[in-house]
């Protein structure tokens, strides 16, 4: 089964893809790991990403497939979760192709709807602990006692410098202008599937299982 996870930036795509690796199995292929990995991976693809990375520049699309191809081409679970990818029609066409070389498709692809505001409100109190990653909100979870991580112990918190008002309201027209438009791509193709993206983690969890226990 290879799923595709939609939605705006904080509509907590990454958390629900953990969840489904746990639960069935899957694989996740998110684009910021992949590029992370190649850096040091030895593959020709890994190679040719690390070049550019290192200029600054932006990596293609057509070196993004390579390094998803790679990871096809490996033993792998049950199947994939693309996160994060694909952004673009045209990634999503090159995706496409790519599975269907592979003798593979898409199966479902589960948009994860949002509230702008609510979003907004909900990514601008966010934080992390600096040692072992977990995530708080200043409002809706705090740590238990103030300025200690609740899994760890840990001290130090990290917040990420584009998690604010402005900078989300950016990032949500980027995504509106580039990514929103595979909504009617995918629903016209039949695999298009919604959920509210706003929900506690597990009511999101429950959310996605009745439409993948349905296919």
């Amino acid at each position: 089964m290879n799923l595709i996870l939609l939605g705006p930036p904080g509509a907590g795509k990454g958390t629900q893809a953990k969840i489904l690796v746990e639960s069935r199995g899957l694989a996740q292929l998110s684009t910021g790991d992949m590029l992370r990995e190649a850096k040091t991976s030895g593959t020709e693809m890994g190679h040719r990403a690390a070049e550019v990375m290192n200029r600054g520049q932006l990596v293609s699309d057509e070196i993004v497939v390579g390094l998803i191809e790679e990871k096809l081409e490996a033993p792998h679970g049950a199947g994939f979760i693309f996160d994060g990818f694909p952004r673009t029609l045209a990634q999503a066409d090159a995706l496409g192709a790519l599975l269907d070389r592979h003798g593979q498709e898409v199966d479902a692809v589960i948009e994860m709807r949002v509230d702008d505001a609510a979003l907004v409100s909900r990514i601008s109190g966010r934080f992390t602990c600096a040692t072992c990653g977990a995530v708080y909100h200043d409002e809706t979870k705090p740590t238990a006692k103030p300025g200690v991580c609740d899994v760890c112990g840990g001290t130090e918190f990290i917040r990420r410098a584009d998690d604010n008002a402005d900078a989300l309201k950016q990032r949500l027209l980027e995504y509106y202008k580039k990514t929103s438009p595979l909504v009617g791509y995918y629903h016209a193709k039949g695999l298009l599937h919604g959920v509210d993206g706003l929900g506690e983690i597990g009511a999101v969890s429950a959310e996605i299982a009745k439409v993948l226990d349905k296919l």
